[in-house]
């Protein structure tokens, strides 16, 4: 029997029954095709509604033309869309889930078309977005009729699809909280002026949503409690709005942030940077002061996390849609006594809205099979057992040996050091990465539920291969720091991040790190040198610092850097140094670029493949190579790696 007695206590609403209090929020997933819900979608929502999950609030659909948003918004403009969201409903109801859906608009929150072209984006007011550069129209009378009667339109067809509920989306910046908003909303009619002037637009959203509905279909509603901008909804103005509108809704649902601002868009997915179960205070003032259930999510990681949120009084509902995303089976290990085994999400962002900001497909770094379900859905027991050898025990190596066991094969990983996780070592001793150690941790777990043997200490040589006689090596030696070629002369220390990281050198005080890859690591060890004393410059080989980084985990690390006041050149490619003279080059005009009065040099070049092992063991045994011997990229391709060489043996 469960332990977390509030968490998996079931909620009434209109006459639906959660049977918990976890809800996966409405997310998008870059996964439905011409705008409408498709077979993989489905998979996907279906993975999590088998995992437990008591509420699944699906991805917004856009409630008139004007709000395409991003080129793969689903659409709810069209009853074509029925079919797709009734095969949904069916198929999460099966498993006893409660489905919603997000009904949208963005105003002038518009971040890409479908053919190139800049939309025309709409708003309360002509007020321009920051973060998009996007001028919006104001709506005139005629245009705010049409798109109410869209929110009452696709209400109808989510309805008439079977679908629980909508959620109306005033979160983040969008077209009700622009209304809200007196910084936005300039307008000179009757949707200006106090708040229920400013109310008015969702007040019509809500009532004809109604109409269009029936008295037992659930009405939600998402806002930012505090939209962390200076020029967005602050907590005061929020909360007066929910508790005009508490009489016309089923609930409410707090996030964080807005999509109008760099800064403010970092909570629309907080980073593992930002604390964990980060709105639980704000949540408490909310619930404090409504009738209706309040819902909350904003980094709730761990059901841990979600119990005391809820015993604690400060919400109804707790949002866990990233730890969804990473363990679809997290509300079921935890309700059978089994939370040791949740694989907790890290907050890395990398494959979840990191996908999703290149038009990707969602996945996740640790749990690759995310967002893959109709191909790595069901775990396929082996034909033939076989006795399988993992070199390497970093992130590649664990999956591979865990999805290998787990599919029946005899499987003995062996790690050369004392320690598994490889790079997530390293990862965890920057500034606020900490967290990344639990892709380690979680991958051990794997391991060890699968039937994995783990040798430490012990580095894989042909000798050993050919005393073990297995059928198969899958070799995952990782990487090691590259150092490129560079005119060098003098006598300027130089070295690379891994031995900062590991305290292998002291270093000068004043201090140039160069950054090719762009990533988390220059930033990282530059503001580790900053903390310890040092003066520090960080020179990027990009057009900006974080450039290869998830757009909020890079927009919260330059804010940390600013205000840090670690100066940032970038376009900088390395060229030599002498004695306490540091010469890089301009990538776009080829001039340089002089730094003097350095005392050490940190190199953040990028990794080299560790694969001297597959030519070793050439002609012995079949070899199979993964990770960042083969390649050096990121824990996200390890990882996948591991799982699709595992699956295919």
């Amino acid at each position: 029997m469960s332990t977390f007695t509030h968490l998996f206590e079931p909620l009434q609403i209109r006459g639906k029954r959660l049977k918990n209090r976890i809800m996966s929020s409405g997310h998008d997933t870059s996964i439905p095709t011409d705008n409408l819900v498709n077979d993989r979608l489905i998979a996907y929502h279906k993975a999590r509604a088998e995992g437990g999950v008591g509420l699944i609030v699906l991805q917004v659909a856009g409630v008139h033309d004007s709000a395409r948003y991003t080129s793969h918004v689903l659409m709810a403009t069209d009853d074509a869309c029925i079919e797709g969201y009734r095969q949904l409903a069916e198929t999460c109801h099966a498993h006893g889930t409660v489905v919603l859906s997000q009904i949208f608009h963005p105003g002038r929150e518009i971040m890409e078309s479908s053919d190139g072209l800049l939309a025309v984006a709409y708003s309360a007011s002509a007020v321009p977005n920051e973060r998009f550069r996007v001028m919006p129209r104001a709506l005139d009378q005629a245009m705010i009729d049409e798109i109410v009667q869209g929110y009452a339109d696709a209400a109808r067809r989510l309805h008439q699809a079977g679908l629980d509920g909508v959620e109306v989306v005033a979160s983040h910046g969008y077209l009700p909280a622009q209304f809200i908003n007196p910084r936005v909303n300039r307008r000179t009619d009757g949707y200006n002026g106090e708040l229920e002037q400013r109310l008015r637009f969702l007040r019509e959203v809500i009532a004809a949503v109604r109409a269009a509905t029936s008295p037992a279909f659930i009405i939600g509603l998402r806002i930012s409690a505090d939209e962390r901008d200076a020029e967005g909804l602050t907590e005061d103005e929020s909360l007066a709005a929910v508790q005009a509108l508490q009489s016309v809704l089923d609930y409410v649902h707090i996030v964080a942030g807005t999509s109008a601002s760099l800064g403010g868009a970092v909570h629309i997915v907080p980073p593992m940077a930002i604390e964990a179960a980060y709105l639980a205070r704000e949540a408490g003032t909310f619930k404090a002061c409504l009738s209706v259930p309040l819902f909350v999510t904003g980094r709730i990681n761990q059901p841990q996390e979600a119990e005391l949120i809820l015993a604690r009084g400060q919400a109804d509902v707790c949002g866990m849609t990233r730890a969804l995303i990473c363990d679809p089976e997290m509300p079921n290990k935890t309700d059978s006594g089994h939370a040791e085994d949740v694989r907790a999400c890290i907050a890395c962002n990398q494959a979840c809205i990191g996908h999703f900001h290149r038009g990707l497909p969602i996945s996740c770094i640790q749990h690759p099979e995310t967002g893959r379900e109709q191909q790595f859905g069901q775990l396929q027991k082996a034909p033939l057992r076989k006795r399988i050898m993992v070199a390497g025990g970093g992130p590649a190596g664990m999956k591979a040996a865990a999805v290998a066991a787990a599919r029946g094969h005899e499987v003995t990983l062996y790690e050369a050091s004392a320690q598994l996780g490889g790079q997530v070592l390293l990862a965890q001793l920057l500034p606020r990465r900490a967290e990344f150690g639990g892709a380690s941790t979680n991958l051990q777990r794997e391991m060890q539920l699968a039937g994995v043997e783990v040798v430490r200490n012990t580095r894989v040589d042909r000798a050993l291969v050919e005393r073990e006689q297995p059928d198969l090596v899958i070799v995952a030696t990782g990487a090691e720091p590259y150092w490129p070629a560079f005119e060098r002369a003098g006598e300027l220390q130089v070295v690379d991040a891994w031995q900062v990281l590991r305290d292998e050198v002291t270093l000068g005080r004043s201090v140039l790190v160069v950054d090719w890859r762009c990533d988390w690591i220059g930033p990282g060890i530059a503001e580790r040198l900053v903390r310890a004393g040092h003066q520090v410059q960080l020179a990027v080989n990009g057009t900006h610092c974080g450039e290869s980084l998830p757009l909020y985990v890079r927009d919260q690390m330059a804010g940390e850097l600013h205000k840090l006041g670690i100066a940032i050149t970038a376009y900088a490619r390395l060229y030599g140094c002498d004695d306490n003279t540091v010469y890089l080059q301009h990538t776009a005009s080829g001039e340089p670029m002089i730094f003097e009065g350095i005392d050490t040099l940190v190199l953040c070049q990028g990794h080299q493949p560790v694969d001297t092992l597959v030519d070793e063991l050439n002609g012995l045994v079949e070899v199979k190579r993964i990770g960042d011997c083969l390649a050096p990229r990121t824990a996200e391709e390890a990882i996948y790696e591991g799982l699709k060489v595992a699956w295919m043996l």
